[in-house]
């Protein structure tokens, strides 16, 4: 009877691994994401950064009077070393798997799309004259989306997960004015406001609404916007080695 009891017990044990694994899905956009990005850095070290900088980067004065509008997605794909990359990265795989996990995984693209737009929009008007790379002002409007969700779903969020994205909110903005000269903190704003402004029209006022659930337009949106920015990654890659 011991004998029966231990096997069962172990086969529960070896089950939890599988149970958990369902209960947290492989965060796919994330991955797809920042394996892009990847790609666009690992370019960048082969052509050189100056040359990947002068090629692709959201250079402001370019934008406004050479009309190369492209250049506010290509800066995002860009990132200015390796502690740059790397950091970057590892926030988007933090926050991204818990975005995926919260909600559906379309509204993540779409906001790591919008929020780097809006990063840059934010940034041109206040700096025009700079030179900006990097995908934080995405990565920050995921956080600013988190933030929301967070407080809208408090019945269901613990205060600490809230408290410790508030603190994530508040270093990324201390420390953009404590080094504003190497950071672009008026990206990073704007990606957060604009993470946040689409958390209060997506997410449900009802808490027996569930906010993973997205309809066909939605899913569409979202691998409309994962594929622009995997275009945006491509076509970052043909400037910096000078192919178009």
């Amino acid at each position: 009877m011991s004998l029966q009891y231990q096997t069962e017990e172990d086969e529960l044990r070896a089950a939890e691994p599988a149970q958990q694994a369902m209960r947290q899905p492989l965060p796919v956009y994330t991955i797809v994401l920042i394996a892009a990005i990847g790609a666009v850095f690992v370019v960048q070290m082969i052509a050189g950064l100056s040359q990947s900088i002068e090629a692709a980067a959201f250079d402001k004065p370019a934008f406004l009077r050479a009309h190369e509008y492209w250049r506010i997605l290509t800066g995002a794909a860009l990132h200015g070393g390796l502690l740059h990359v790397l950091m970057n990265c590892y926030a988007f795989y933090s926050f991204g798997k818990v975005f995926e996990l919260l909600t559906n995984r379309a509204h993540l693209a779409i906001v790591f799309l919008l929020s780097a737009i809006g990063g840059g929009v934010l940034s041109l008007i206040f700096v025009p004259d700079g030179i900006s790379v990097g995908a934080s002002g995405g990565i920050v409007g995921l956080i600013g989306y988190l933030a929301v969700y967070a407080f809208r779903r408090r019945h269901f969020i613990s205060a600490e997960f809230r408290k410790s994205l508030l603190m994530n909110i508040g270093f990324i903005l201390i420390f953009g004015l404590v080094l504003f000269q190497q950071i672009d903190n008026f990206g990073h704003i704007g990606g957060l406001i604009v993470g946040a402004v689409y958390a209060f029209l997506q997410i449900p006022a009802d808490d027996h609404t569930d906010p993973r659930e997205a309809g066909n337009l939605t899913q569409i949106a979202g691998l409309a916007a994962l594929g622009i920015y995997v275009a945006t990654c491509v076509f970052s890659i043909l400037l910096i080695l000078r192919i178009v």
